[in-house]
């Protein structure tokens, strides 16, 4: 095994992988690390549909079908439209003609996104070593040094951490987070409905949560449900939990069965101070993390894989420059914050019980329904555009 490497990437999740096979294609040496054994199992239940799912941006769409490694259509749902509602009558909705777009996002399972990526990845000249775990870091000058549990070090020119939320690349490197907590949780499950969704994405402000049903492939549905209180929702019989579900969202859809049991996990916003350290840089969730009502939080992954490997496609040279890693971390700083801010923004406003700031955001809501280039452009905000 080639222990040099240009690039050695820590984290073999959506972001990580994606990364590693652009590189790869590239023509630099690439190692992968990762803690699981290979996602390449699973497909031969056609039946079995992942909870985690991701709406995928027309941007990221392209990324991914460079890399040939977009999932089959089968799999996907298409959002053609949003129809986004207020806690008190406000309302608003885009469609893909309002972004000059042919979708505003494709809804894909976290599974079968991955396995495309790691069939990718058995086929390129990137080197997966799946089943071991870092254990320790050693900057240098020119390179840094990875041990990992089987014992074996390897160097790389560039040391990437995409490693998820709690980044042990990060941990290692020192580098200081702010973490704030919502106090919810997203809890997530899938449903078969009684009537067609029409790919449309629906989600509803509900003054002390955030619900969302996002269109899969027939008349199945996916639901993330931004709440404080998800064990009120996890703990629920099947029938009950449907039933929940349906009523929530005013029956719009008629009544649900349940595909796959209501899974919960906690919502924080993350911002680093950095997300780059001398010959180490941050990508995906160990670089931000967002609150998923916009969708975003794959995508400002993607969109960091992408211009990472742009950036060092046109440079060419030394893959580890520290001038290279501040100008990727300027790169990607607007977009980030840009998201971040509007995420956050929205989730405080529409959980103030401020009489007066209720009634502006919901009219706010309604007026910009009214107004075509304002709602154009947040159309193609909503995309990631």
């Amino acid at each position: 095994m080639n222990t040099c490497f240009d690039a050695l990437i820590v984290g073999g999740g959506l972001v990580g992988a994606s990364l590693a096979l652009a590189l790869a294609r590239q023509g630099r040496q690439v190692a992968l690390i990762e803690g699981q054994q290979p996602p390449l199992t699973g497909l031969d239940r056609p039946d079995d549909w992942d909870p985690r799912v991701y709406a995928i941006s027309p941007a990221n769409q392209a990324f991914l079908q460079g890399l040939h490694a977009w999932p089959d259509a089968s799999r996907l749902g298409v959002v053609a439209g949003m129809d986004v509602r207020g806690d008190r009558h406000g309302r608003i909705a885009f469609h893909a003609a309002d972004a000059g777009q042919p979708a505003l996002a494709w809804i894909a399972e976290n599974r079968w996104l991955l396995a495309a990526l790691w069939q990718q990845l058995a086929d390129s000249p990137a080197q997966c070593i799946a089943g071991v775990r870092p254990t320790a870091i050693s900057q240098h000058p020119r390179h840094v040094s990875l041990t990992l549990d089987d014992g074996r070090s390897l160097n790389t020119r560039l040391l990437i951490g995409a490693d998820g939320a709690n980044s042990w690349v990060r941990q290692q490197t020192g580098i200081r987070v702010d973490v704030s907590p919502y106090g919810h949780s997203g809890v997530v499950a899938n449903f078969v409905a009684e009537r067609d969704h029409g790919n449309i994405a629906r989600q509803w402000f509900l003054g002390d949560g955030i619900l969302a049903w996002l269109p899969l492939p027939g008349q199945r549905i996916s639901m993330v449900w931004s709440t404080a209180k998800p064990e009120a929702l996890t703990a629920l019989d099947a029938a009950s939990l449907c039933d929940t579900v349906a009523q929530a969202g005013g029956r719009e859809l008629g009544g649900f069965s349940l595909l796959t049991p209501a899974h919960a996990f906690p919502l924080r916003l993350m911002r680093p101070d950095s997300v780059v350290a001398p010959r180490i840089v941050l990508v995906g969730d160990a670089a931000h993390t967002v609150h998923p009502l916009a969708g975003q939080g794959v995508n400002l992954g993607f969109g960091d894989a992408h211009a990472l490997a742009t950036l060092l496609a046109e440079h060419g040279g030394d893959p580890g420059e520290w001038l290279l890693l501040r100008r990727y971390q300027r790169m990607r700083r607007e977009a980030v914050n840009t998201m971040q801010l509007t995420c956050d923004g929205l989730f405080k406003l529409f959980h103030t019980q401020d009489p007066l700031l209720g009634w502006l955001r919901n009219t706010g809501l309604s007026l910009t329904q009214h107004l075509p280039l304002i709602k154009r452009q947040l159309a193609r905000q909503a995309i990631g555009f």
